[in-house]
């Protein structure tokens, strides 16, 4: 069957999703801001080694991510954000949380539009969902890239 369909979103994505879907507008930046506390702090090897990061472009902040896949195909993503943006880096912190632990399969079948899925659009603008957007679009890139050897 061609086009993606919901059923493709892995489970922890999906409760996400449903989470913000069951807020009110409102109460939705304010767990958007709850999940910019909870980002994971990266490894300490990549505090000493910037060149294993990405800059995602696309965001206005200085964000960064490096994704790595096991031998067995299981995805880790790590991401740094400023929290003077609290925003991006919850939209940083929801991708970590909900690709890593995912098989690269999983990773590269989460639906691009996933970050308008949300129910954010009308609370954080355009510019910050395409940051989103770029963080996950490159995330998909690097997994892609690492297991096509």
């Amino acid at each position: 069957m061609a086009g993606m369909t919901q059923t493709q979103l892995p489970q922890v994505l999906a409760e996400i999703r449903d989470e913000f879907l069951e807020l009110d507008e409102p109460d939705r930046l304010q767990l958007l801001l709850e999940f910019s506390k909870e980002l994971p702090e990266a490894p300490a090897r990549y505090t000493d080694h910037p060149e294993l990061y990405e800059r995602v472009a696309e965001c206005q902040s200085p964000v960064f991510i490096a994704v790595e896949v096991s031998d067995e195909k299981i995805v880790t993503m790590h991401a740094t954000a400023p929290v003077e943006a609290p925003t991006t880096r919850g939209f940083a912190s929801i991708l970590v949380q909900g690709l890593s632990g995912l098989s690269a399969e999983a990773v590269l079948a989460v639906p691009g539009d996933y970050p308008q899925s949300l129910g954010l659009t009308r609370a954080v603008s355009p510019l910050r969902i395409s940051g989103m957007t770029g963080m996950l679009v490159r995330t998909q890139r690097q997994v892609r890239a690492i297991t096509s050897v």
